[in-house]
C-alpha cells in the first residue's frame, strides 16, 4: 500500500521539478492571456527592472513576480532550479561589485582585500535584477506553449520583415530552443542517474577527478542532442516545412488582454519613477 502511494505521488514530484522554458499546464487565468501581451509585458518589466535605480522599484517588481508566480503555481523551488545555470554569473556579479583590493574597504577579509558595503548594495541589486528577469521568463514560459510563443513572435516582429529579417525562421528557432531546454534537462537527469547507477560518484575525489567523471555525462548528452536535432530536421522535412510557411491569423485581443498589458505598463513606469 505504501509503495502504491509513493508511486502515485511520483508523477506529481516530477511535474513540480519545472526547468526554465517548460510549459507547466497548470490552469490559471494567466494561461488565457494572449501570448503577445505576455511577451510585451515581459519586455516592459525587464526594462523597468534594469532602468530603475531605486531599491523600492526592484521591491515593487519582486512583489509583482511573487503575485504572478502564485497565480500560475510556480514555487520558489522551481525558481531556484531555473536560477541554477546563472549561479556563476550571480557569483561573479557579487565579487565584481563587493570585493575591493585597494585597501579602501568597510570590512577586511585578508590583507588589502575587503568588502565595500556600497559595492555589496550594487551587487544585491544586480543579483535581484537577474532573479527578476529569470522569474518573469519562467512565468511566461510556464503559462505559454512553444507554438503560442512562436506565433506571437511572428506577429510582434512582423514590421522587421520589411527590412528583410526572416521573422518566420527567427520564431521557429526560438520555439525549437524553448522546446529543447526541458528536453536537455530531462536527458541530462536521465544520463546522470544512469551513471550513478553504474557506481559513479560525482561528489567524491579532487576537482580534476570530478570533472573527468562529468565527461561521461556530457559526451552522451551532446550525442543525444545531435540525434534529436537530426530527428527534428527529418520530421520538418517530411512535413514540407519551408521558409515563409503560412501562419494562422492571430485572434483579436479582448479586454482582459488590454487590462493585463496596461497594468504591467503601469508597474514598469512606476518602478522607473520610484
Amino acid at each position: 500500500m505504501r509503495a502504491d502511494r509513493d508511486h502515485r505521488k511520483r508523477p506529481h514530484v516530477i511535474r513540480r521539478a519545472l526547468p526554465l522554458g517548460s510549459y507547466a499546464g497548470e490552469p490559471s487565468w494567466l494561461n488565457g492571456i494572449d501570448a503577445r501581451c505576455k511577451l510585451a509585458a515581459l519586455a516592459l518589466l525587464a526594462i523597468g527592472a534594469f532602468a530603475t535605480g531605486s531599491p523600492w522599484g526592484l521591491l515593487a517588481e519582486l512583489v509583482v513576480l511573487c503575485l504572478l508566480a502564485c497565480v500560475c503555481h510556480v514555487s520558489p523551488m522551481q525558481l531556484a532550479r531555473a536560477l541554477r545555470p546563472t549561479v556563476i554569473v550571480l557569483a561573479f556579479a557579487v565579487m565584481a561589485n563587493a570585493l575591493v583590493v585597494s585597501g579602501q574597504f568597510d570590512a577586511q577579509l585578508a590583507g588589502p582585500v575587503g568588502i565595500s558595503f556600497v559595492g555589496l548594495g550594487r551587487a544585491c541589486a544586480a543579483v535581484l535584477r537577474i532573479v527578476l528577469l529569470v522569474g518573469f521568463v519562467l512565468v511566461v514560459t510556464a503559462t505559454t506553449t512553444a507554438p503560442e510563443i512562436s506565433s506571437a513572435l511572428v506577429t510582434l516582429l512582423r514590421p522587421l520583415a520589411r527590412l528583410g529579417v526572416p521573422i518566420a525562421d527567427v520564431a521557429m528557432v526560438v520555439s525549437v530552443a524553448l522546446r529543447f531546454i526541458p528536453e536537455t534537462a530531462a536527458e541530462f537527469d536521465r544520463i546522470e542517474m544512469a551513471q550513478r547507477a553504474r557506481g559513479a560518484r560525482f561528489d567524491q575525489g579532487t576537482l580534476r577527478e570530478r570533472l573527468s567523471k562529468w565527461v561521461a555525462v556530457l559526451v552522451p548528452l551532446v550525442v543525444a542532442l545531435f540525434r534529436r536535432s537530426d530527428e527534428l530536421a527529418r520530421a520538418m522535412g517530411d512535413r514540407c516545412y519551408a521558409d515563409g510557411t503560412s501562419q494562422l491569423r492571430p485572434r483579436r485581443l479582448v479586454w482582459r488582454d488590454w487590462l493585463f498589458l496596461a497594468v504591467m505598463l503601469a508597474v514598469a513606469v512606476a518602478c522607473v519613477l520610484l
